[in-house]
């Protein structure tokens, strides 16, 4: 099986679903609702409740969200391979709720459609998202910002926030 290319800058993101935490329960969000006539950040972690996670990348979104919205962002997004439920008490003990959208790619579908899955075994994570953040506008990548192994500067909210 073929690893598919990395995504970048200028192309359409790839099709696919999410899963994230309805008023009656768990519920599929598609990317067409997702990105389609809006400007989106969507940005990825390793893993929700991790160190760097919790301590920095979650709440530098929080803390800019109103900048971000001012730049003309519609909506942003973190996004793990993690389960609904474990991305929903996340986002709720962090404090994110209405601020940003917790989508849950349980299985590391999504990870892998944009040829940004990370393989965590080593540290038995298993298969995982890399940590990066993309700008999305209507459906296109306008900006991938992708970390390198073990770093937190280019996906970050400020950093992402001087992209836009």
């Amino acid at each position: 099986m073929t690893q598919p290319m990395t995504i970048k800058a200028g192309e359409r993101m790839p099709a696919g679903k999410f899963k994230i935490m309805g008023a009656s329960g768990p519920e599929d969000l598609t990317t067409a609702q997702l990105f389609d006539g809006k400007r989106v950040v969507l940005f990825s972690v390793p893993g929700a409740f991790t160190p760097t996670c919790s301590a920095k990348h979650l709440p530098g979104f929080i803390e800019q969200a109103v900048a971000l919205r001012g730049k003309g962002i519609d909506t942003i997004a973190c996004m793990a391979v993690n389960d609904v439920f474990v991305m929903s008490a996340w986002g709720k003990s962090a404090g994110a709720a209405d601020v940003v959208q917790m989508l849950a790619d349980g299985n590391g579908d999504y990870a892998r459609a944009l040829g940004l899955e990370l393989d965590g075994r080593g540290f038995g994570l298993g298969m995982r998202g890399q940590r990066f953040a993309l700008v999305v506008d209507n459906g296109v990548a306008t900006r991938v910002l992708v970390e390198g192994p073990g770093e937190f500067k280019v996906s970050a909210a400020e950093y992402v926030l001087g992209q836009i």
